[in-house]
């Protein structure tokens, strides 16, 4: 990945940018907001209406029209793909593996209530110790895994309640 830059518009549709396909759109800032862009031979005008420049959203009015705009760099593209995002995280039931590996240490029992945070399991990948947290308050359902097994890439670890 040279950096790569993502674009969701209205929730829907997703875009996929390299930093050089930025570089070389013909794009001329009009105003603080404007810009005039050259897109396929064809003149197009952007106005950004509303800007959440911390979380990368943003309401750009297009030719009189409006859409919802949400950018990810690289490092938030490959956050969502290890399924480490904080949003998933916080809803989710299920403790999956970021990445293959082997299972060094469980730390749980099941039934045990566990805190945000609390140290779940070690998952040993490319030579690094990697501990897995409670990614909320929860009691242990089950335990999917066994210490000195392998495991692949999203196979569920550790069932929460």
């Amino acid at each position: 990945m040279k950096h790569l830059l993502s674009a969701k518009v209205d929730g829907k549709h997703n875009f996929e940018f390299k930093q050089d396909d930025i570089q070389n759109l013909d794009i001329q800032q009009t105003s603080p907001q404007t810009y005039h862009l050259l897109v396929d031979h064809k003149s197009v005008t952007s106005k950004i209406v509303k800007s959440d420049f911390l979380n990368r959203k943003y309401t750009v009015k297009i030719n009189s029209n409006l859409y919802e705009v949400e950018i990810a760099n690289e490092l938030d593209i490959l956050i969502k793909d290890m399924g480490l995002s904080l949003a998933a995280s916080q809803k989710i039931n299920e403790v999956k593996a970021p990445m293959p590996g082997m299972i060094l240490d469980i730390m749980v029992k099941e039934n045990q209530e566990v805190k945000e945070g609390e140290n779940l399991l070690v998952l040993e990948a490319m030579k690094m110790e990697n501990t897995i947290l409670a990614p909320r308050d929860a009691v242990i359902k089950s335990i999917a895994v066994e210490t000195g097994k392998t495991v692949t890439k999203n196979q569920i670890l550790i069932e929460m309640e």
